[in-house]
């Protein structure tokens, strides 16, 4: 009878590992098989070249700079996105008038298409005709007057802040979500012991929302990490190495140098840089929390 039963739970979770297998394990084998591999994509002819890729990315410097690139925008959406989702959380936490509107609102922009946001910034940042510098000329600010997405000193932080502002729905639900988990009595309680809003903050807001906090910045790293879409739709054909990001390396090497062996062993690099930085992360929440 338990072998029974052990065969029976085992039918009911057969068919999300045959899915995970067939969707992820196998793909991912395909992938190191191919990153040991010299291969144009089309020919069936493969060479072998062992970790020569591997070696090769650790030499390319403009792949290194996309990492650092993508670190940057994911810097600005760890500080600006994550503050602006809590502190809009905060607000809309409290009882204040058309709080579920304000939700709505807030939640629009990242369920909007990355391709449609990247458009509509593209024309506003755009260096001819820019609703920006238009504005900034007719306001008698002309000196400001910029080509945004074409120059290095502003393109990537011009990208870093259109994602931050799509992006920081995602961490105003699960901020806000959280902070409702937060039982209503320890605040009252605080209050009658004559606590002020920063210490309620510190002392029981703070500590009780860590694995939310947790939750939120991997969540962020991750996205902000492997954004590319809205690079394409806000740059365009003018696409340059200093606007890179690995994802864009990747598609530059399989679709541009057809070297789907390479590409494969930048998406390997890649993946790893990401389990690191997340498990760190999440190491160092649960230290915070213990403390």
């Amino acid at each position: 009878m338990r072998i029974k039963s052990t065969l029976i739970n085992y039918l009911f979770v057969l068919p999300a590992v045959v899915i995970f297998g067939v969707f992820y394990i196998y793909p991912f084998l395909k992938v190191f098989q191919l990153s040991l591999m010299e291969w144009d994509g089309i020919l069936p002819t493969m060479q072998f070249v062992g970790l020569a890729n591997f070696k090769e990315i650790m030499q390319d410097k403009i792949w290194w700079d996309s990492m650092w690139h993508a670190g940057y925008i994911t810097l600005i959406a760890l500080t600006f996105q994550n503050c602006l989702a809590l502190l809009l959380a905060l607000a809309c936490d409290r009882e204040i008038k058309a709080g579920n509107f304000f939700r709505v609102i807030f939640f629009i922009p990242p369920i909007l298409s990355e391709v449609v946001v990247g458009l509509v910034w593209q024309w506003i940042l755009d260096g001819n005709y820019g609703i920006l510098n238009t504005a900034l000329h007719n306001l008698g600010f002309s000196s400001l007057v910029h080509n945004w997405l074409s120059d290095p000193k502003t393109a990537l932080t011009c990208i870093a802040v259109v994602h931050s502002w799509k992006g920081f729905g995602w961490g105003f639900i699960i901020l806000l979500a959280g902070l409702q988990t937060i039982p209503r009595q320890l605040y009252e309680a605080a209050k009658v012991d004559g606590a002020g809003s920063w210490h309620v903050f510190t002392k029981i807001t703070l500590p009780l929302m860590i694995p939310v906090f947790s939750m939120v910045v991997i969540l962020t790293i991750l996205g902000s990490m492997q954004v590319f879409v809205l690079i394409i739709s806000m740059v365009g054909q003018g696409l340059v190495h200093h606007k890179d990001v690995p994802v864009l390396r990747i598609l530059a090497s399989m679709t541009g140098s057809s070297r789907f062996g390479y590409a494969c062993a930048q998406g390997i690099i890649f993946g790893l840089v990401l389990i690191i930085v997340s498990f760190t992360q999440k190491k160092l929440s649960e230290r915070i929390k213990q403390a």
